[in-house]
């Protein structure tokens, strides 16, 4: 039995460490550059968050509430700033939210980009579904292995490992808003001379724009996660507090930077989301005649 099991035994294992030996000898250039690339941006969004005093903090995140939602949200936002400086967890917070949105900015910028041509092609989903269906159902510390052998410890293989485990739910939204969007309008947009570009820039992605919104979200929900658990590789942030009240079975340590977390998620979720259901009226609609009801769709 053990012969018959040492036959069929594929040495996948093996198999993915060439392969990370091989890029490390032939691409370790490129991945120092983009580690240091990644080191400077996280820094710069660190010294944002870190440099300022926290009331100014503060005021800007509840005044960009106020705008995008008003005074509820608004409220909400300084109320969960003001319990993360009760806990005494506001720079391990600020940290933690500059590697959310430096991770978040980076996969959206792969997301947004595949999702339109996935769904403007159905090779090209074909091809990228499998992949998300992988990157989606891969634990979460698996991501990390790869991550260390190539960029070492620090914030970058946190950043890194945050971007491959967020990114999958924003391709999928971006495609699935994109091919929900009414041919019949598509079709129209065509048959007054409008170039593909025109009609993704102005029908395809403004209606799309709620969908697309939805997968940021949960870009920025996967990344608050990850971004904790990016603290075992050396990634800083409340993963730190959290990691050390798990070895050391400090409870009050490890609830208040679990409350912290939460809170930025909350502020986070709910910003986002008020972005996405705010939907600008078409400008033709608003301001045609009744009597021309065709014009005005098309």
């Amino acid at each position: 039995m053990e012969q018959f099991e040492e036959l069929i035994r594929i040495p996948l294992g093996q198999w993915v460490r060439s392969i990370i030996d091989f890029l490390k000898e032939y691409l370790g250039g490129f991945f120092d550059v983009v580690a240091t690339v990644f080191s400077a941006i996280y820094d710069a969004a660190a010294w944002v968050f870190t440099a300022p005093p926290f009331w100014a903090i503060i005021v800007v995140f509840t005044a960009a509430a106020w705008l995008v939602k008003g005074a509820k949200l608004a409220i909400g936002t300084f109320v969960g700033f003001v319990v993360i400086l009760a806990v005494d967890q506001w720079q391990n917070a600020m940290l933690t939210l500059a590697l959310t949105i430096v991770a978040v900015l980076i996969a959206t910028a792969i997301a947004i980009p595949v999702g339109i041509w996935a769904a403007r092609s159905q090779t090209v989903s074909n091809v990228v579904r499998p992949v998300l269906d992988f990157l989606q159902t891969m634990p979460a510390f698996v991501y990390l292995l790869p991550a260390i052998f190539l960029f070492s410890v620090g914030v970058v293989p946190g950043i890194v490992a945050t971007i491959m485990f967020a990114v999958a739910p924003g391709v999928r939204l971006t495609e699935l808003g994109i091919r929900g969007v009414d041919p019949e309008v598509v079709e129209a947009g065509q048959a007054f001379g409008a170039t593909p570009g025109r009609v993704l820039r102005q029908i395809q992605l403004p209606l799309a724009l709620p969908s697309i919104m939805a997968g940021i979200n949960q870009i920025i929900m996967l990344s608050l996660s990850m971004s904790v658990i990016a603290s075992m590789v050396g990634a800083p942030g409340l993963g730190r507090p959290i990691v050390q009240a798990l070895s050391s079975v400090n409870v009050p340590l490890g609830f208040e930077a679990g409350l912290a977390v939460v809170m930025i998620a909350m502020i986070l979720d709910r910003l986002t989301g008020a972005l996405g259901t705010r939907r600008r009226r078409p400008r033709a609609v608003a301001t045609a005649p009744a009597s021309e009801p065709v014009a005005a769709t098309a």
